[in-house]
């Protein structure tokens, strides 16, 4: 089997570039270890930024996200019993994110590859990547019970921090920055509306809490707990009455809705990032090359990052003969990368209650907190970071 860009792995990243391929009328053929099913029901982000909204719909990929996704214009930050909303358009310039699980990007775009796409085979394991360094890679899978090799002209991994493509990368040119939190996300799906009409951060001496949602009638809500923790040790009305406390305002007109919790799962918070993204002709590209821990809302949104930056650097190769854009195709994402890294991980250390926490470190986070409510500036920023760093 021959094509111009193997990729490996079919979440949003790789379906996503395969969709802007197809666009360019560049071949590709993508291989996902997993089936359809999995592929289409495995729960991840829920949060598009405004860059990320934009492209699915210059790919033609965003007519269900337009009809069932939520905008939102902004979040609210809660502390010491206060609420403060932060305004979006008002702070960025118009732009804003776009409330729509991943699992439905998913089967967007699964949808529009079978349709009329390059061949996307579930169930094929990628087994290695070969001869990365040179002008022929090649990708040997596993389908349908017998070994087969994928020739490329390019190789994109998208297949996640475990997959063969970053083996790929020789060690002695690898350098990895990572840092593991103390504390992972109790989430929970619940069949009741939001309690609010967009997310709430809460910061609170018991722990940070997260008020989502999936849709109008479906509610996602998160929990700080320890690193390790079973889903299975709290009790539904536990995790409701820890919401409670953890969301407490002054305010008499909020109140926190219930309803039957049907899914429940811990989320590990850590921060990782793979340099380089490149070697030879393999790219890395989402969790492959990079993780995030959740609170600034940016893996979905810095694959799409990394497969736009790919795939319009093949584009100018095509039309103009430069490979100056594949070239740096590394150095460009980490810029990106780098800065979607430092959100987070402000975001996490000023909202999560470490274990070993003194009053120091509470008054500080207060203190950081109260300068984004109180000043435009700091306020812009992280209106600025949340709704996206530029794609280009």
């Amino acid at each position: 089997m021959r094509t111009t860009v193997g990729i490996i792995g079919a979440g949003p990243a790789g379906l996503l570039l395969a969709r802007l391929l197809h666009n360019a009328g560049i071949d590709s053929v993508v291989l996902e270890t997993r089936d359809r099913a999995y592929v289409e029901q495995r729960q991840r982000a829920g949060i598009l930024e405004q860059g990320t909204v934009d492209v699915l719909r210059e790919a033609g990929a965003a007519a269900r996200m337009d009809r069932e996704g939520i905008p939102h214009d902004g979040i609210e930050l809660r502390f010491d019993r206060r609420r403060h909303r932060v305004d979006f358009p008002a702070l960025t310039g118009g732009r804003s994110v776009m409330v729509y699980a991943q699992t439905e990007v998913c089967k967007d775009l699964i949808a529009l590859q079978l349709a009329a796409g390059g061949p996307l085979l579930f169930e094929a394991e990628a087994l290695a990547v070969e001869d990365a360094a040179t002008e022929n890679p090649r990708v040997r899978f596993r389908h349908q019970g017998r070994e087969d090799v994928l020739e490329c002209d390019y190789v994109v991994g998208c297949d996640g921090s475990w997959g063969v493509a970053r083996k790929a990368v020789p060690a002695d040119v690898s350098r990895v920055f990572e840092r593991t939190y103390p504390f992972g996300w109790l989430g929970i799906l619940a069949d009741v509306p939001p309690s609010h009409d967009e997310l709430v951060y809460a910061r609170h001496d018991r722990g940070f809490a997260l008020l989502s949602m999936r849709s109008p009638t479906v509610t996602r809500a998160y929990l700080q707990v320890p690193a390790g923790t079973d889903p299975a040790d709290w009790g539904d009305e536990e995790i409701w009455d820890e919401l409670d406390r953890r969301l407490e305002t002054d305010d008499p007109e909020w109140a926190l809705k219930r309803g039957p919790i049907t899914a429940k799962s811990v989320t590990p918070m850590r921060s990782h990032v793979h340099e380089p993204m490149r070697h030879g002709r393999v790219f890395l590209a989402g969790d492959a090359a990079h993780i995030v821990p959740p609170t600034g809302a940016k893996g979905l949104n810095l694959a799409v990052g990394d497969v736009v930056t790919f795939a319009r650097a093949l584009v100018e190769l095509r039309e103009t003969g430069s490979d100056a854009r594949l070239e740096a195709y590394s150095a460009t994402c980490l810029r990106r990368v780098w800065q979607a890294e430092r959100f987070s991980y402000a975001m996490t250390t000023m909202l999560h209650r470490a274990p070993e926490a003194t009053p120091f470190d509470d008054r500080i986070q207060l203190a950081q907190l109260d300068r984004i409510t109180s000043s435009r500036s700091a306020e812009a920023d992280l209106a600025e970071s949340y709704t996206g760093f530029p794609l280009s």
